[in-house]
């Protein structure tokens, strides 16, 4: 199936085809406050005094509970290496599809694999995005084309592996539980880490397409990138919440193994890409899980009051039941509670 970008560029565009108008919920709410996902400030949690540093790891765990989003900021990856890996994955889309259909991928797990929509076999209807996705850890791959982005997106993946590691260092903190019990239980050194890169290009008709729709993320946590051009709504408080972030910051969520692990204290939340009418959006996210064999279930020190409130499972059959699904909410989450 052609991508959208060819769609776009074909120029006999017009309007949004029928198979890409979404149906949105009439009831939804864009909130017009002047609210924000937390701050989290990355040097002082883990170069900062003692003070400084309890009061972070407060503040993260603040924010896992009550947005279950946070924006990080002083994390230490370069803003070279950034526009670097935004850059070299825009140079991946402009192959032509000839030179992508390499990498179309025929199963839910292959180590590279492209595409449009989410999954076209169950999509209805088709989203407004172009993805690549790449398992870049525990064993490194990546395509040999174009020339320069295996090496770029090697980088940028051990400099989010490292990001990642601390933050969950602090989460386990703000739990009451030792520094490295979450990496340790997730085996996160050896575990998963998922890049996917979406491009949504312009669309004719924004109001009616979508980029992704409401969802939750597979994973312990998701860090997330983007060009000069937003998208990201985050649902809160029954309102959706657009998410500007802060130059240089990265965005951070936690996925729905967060929640399972924590029984539910630190809560996956439900976000959507929305499109626009004027640029192509591009944003690179990095899922960081357990290795894909673990079985993940609540932590017997959190699952005594409340009991266990999820069923263990492991973390491949849970990624393959939400890559072969529509993408609606948690659905996938709610198939695990007891």
């Amino acid at each position: 199936m052609s991508s959208v970008k060819w769609l776009v560029e074909s120029g006999c565009l017009k309007k949004v085809p029928s198979k890409y108008a979404y149906e949105k919920n009439p009831e939804d709410r864009i909130s017009e406050d002047e609210e924000t996902i937390p701050t989290i400030d990355y040097s002082l949690l883990t170069h900062g005094t003692p003070i400084q540093r309890f009061k972070v790891i407060q503040d993260l765990g603040n924010a896992c509970q009550e947005w279950g989003f946070f924006m990080v900021i002083n994390h230490g990856v370069p803003k070279k290496l950034r526009d670097e890996i935004i850059n070299s994955t825009e140079t991946f889309f402009n192959l032509t599809e000839e030179e992508k259909q390499e990498y179309r991928g025929n199963e839910l797990l292959d180590p590279i694999k492209c595409g449009t929509s989410f999954n076209v076999r169950v999509d209805k209807p088709l989203m407004w995005r172009d993805y690549l996705k790449i398992l870049v850890h525990p064993h490194f791959v990546s395509p040999h084309k174009p020339v320069g982005f295996s090496e770029v997106l090697q980088e940028y993946c051990k400099r989010s592996r490292e990001v990642a590691s601390e933050l969950l260092k602090g989460i386990s903190k703000s739990l009451e539980l030792e520094e490295n019990y979450i990496t340790k239980r997730m085996e996160v050194e050896v575990g998963s880490q998922m890049f996917v890169a979406n491009l949504y290009p312009p669309c004719p008709q924004p109001e009616i397409a979508m980029g992704l729709p409401p969802h939750s993320d597979y994973g312990l946590l998701t860090l997330l990138i983007q060009n000069h051009l937003g998208g990201l709504q985050v649902m809160h408080k029954g309102k959706w919440v657009p998410i500007n972030p802060l130059p240089d910051s990265i965005i951070i969520n936690i996925g729905d193994h967060m929640e399972i692990l924590t029984n539910g204290k630190y809560k996956s939340v439900v976000h959507r890409a929305v499109v626009n009418g004027h640029g192509t959006r591009i944003s690179i996210g990095t899922a960081h899980g357990p290795p894909l064999e673990t079985i993940v279930s609540p932590a017997p020190e959190l699952a005594n009051l409340p009991p266990p409130a999820y069923r263990g499972i492991k973390f491949r059959e849970y990624v393959e039941l939400q890559q072969s699904s529509q993408l609606i909410g948690k659905s996938c989450l709610d198939r695990i509670r007891i």
